[in-house]
């Protein structure tokens, strides 16, 4: 169960709820099979699956995890285009006019309406951790976008929350930039992966490198040029592996041997449920600590004043 992306909100006030008024809270927005004509659908599911005989909340030494459910029917826009093409086709030919631009925008529609019953149905889990001493939460999700969808889902069952993302009084971008460029720069406890993302000033693009050594002399000509990091893979002390985002996203998360191995001696009982609960707390903990050293070497957090946010509408 462990992340393998993080994008992460600092929460500025919420309902303080019990293990059983959150569970409840999140069971009323459960995650419920699409019907014919939804398009898509979000809720919450458990974390462990079928697993966890529906439990959609685990809470731990003050860490909570809980997890969505994303369900989007997928139908090709060429599909309903060609559909489309087709009955306007017909029309012009048996009736000797032009298909005007609304009837075409209304064909679109039926045919949507028509083949959406029978597009096939992706399905995407994406799992929360909400670390409710430190008042921060995390999503697991490839895109801030869809962070986002979840956080909207979460303020609707909660009836309100105000969050803002994560930010560092110095800029990920200049501190990284920083760390490629002077190695004596670089805190004790942080190391280079091998890759990185530069990206130039003017209209001169973005240059990926992947397996390369960061510290090489081709690296130094390109920040010399101009370049600055807006992607870089980091270690942090062998217990963390990840690639930081200019945004402060970090996505693949790799943990360090130890930890696993830690999880894996862990006397679970061959019990699934257990393990996943083994598994959440160890990374949990991992986090947290790991995020309060990386928000130092970036010079501590911005104290941000939320915008005001409306209650989630009834």
């Amino acid at each position: 169960m462990w992340f393998k992306h993080l994008h992460l909100y600092r929460v500025h006030s919420a309902p303080e709820l019990s293990h059983e008024a959150f569970s409840e809270a999140l069971d009323a927005h459960a995650a419920a099979p699409l019907g014919n004509a939804d398009a898509r659908r979000l809720g919450w599911t458990a974390p462990a699956g079928r697993l966890g005989s529906g439990q959609r909340l685990h809470e731990i030494q003050g860490h909570r995890l809980f997890s969505a459910l994303r369900q989007e029917r997928l139908l090709p826009a060429s599909v309903v285009k060609e559909d489309v093409d087709e009955q306007v086709a017909s029309i012009e030919a048996s009736e000797g006019r032009k298909v005007t631009r609304k009837e075409k925008t209304a064909l679109k529609e039926q045919v949507t309406e028509e083949l959406l019953p029978r597009a096939f149905v992706r399905s995407q889990k994406i799992d929360v951790w909400w670390d409710t001493r430190r008042q921060l939460i995390g999503v697991n999700a490839s895109s801030r976008t869809r962070a986002e969808d979840i956080l909207d889902l979460l303020r609707e069952s909660l009836g309100t929350l105000s969050v803002t993302p994560l930010a560092s009084q110095t800029l990920p971008m200049r501190a990284m930039t920083t760390w490629l460029g002077d190695p004596a720069s670089r805190p004790a406890d942080l190391q280079l992966g091998d890759q990185v993302e530069l990206k130039a000033k003017g209209d001169d693009g973005v240059l990926r490198a992947r397996q390369v050594d960061l510290d090489s002399d081709e690296i130094q000509q390109l920040l010399e040029s101009g370049r600055q990091a807006s992607k870089l893979a980091i270690h942090i002390e062998g217990r963390l592996s990840l690639v930081l985002h200019d945004d402060l996203a970090l996505k693949s998360l790799r943990f360090g041997d130890a930890l696993i191995e830690e999880a894996d001696q862990a006397d679970d009982g061959y019990d699934a449920l257990a393990r996943l609960e083994t598994d959440f707390i160890l990374m949990a903990n991992a986090l947290s600590d790991d995020i309060v050293r990386l928000m130092e070497w970036l010079g501590g957090e911005v104290q941000r004043e939320p915008a005001q946010q409306e209650p989630a509408p009834a």
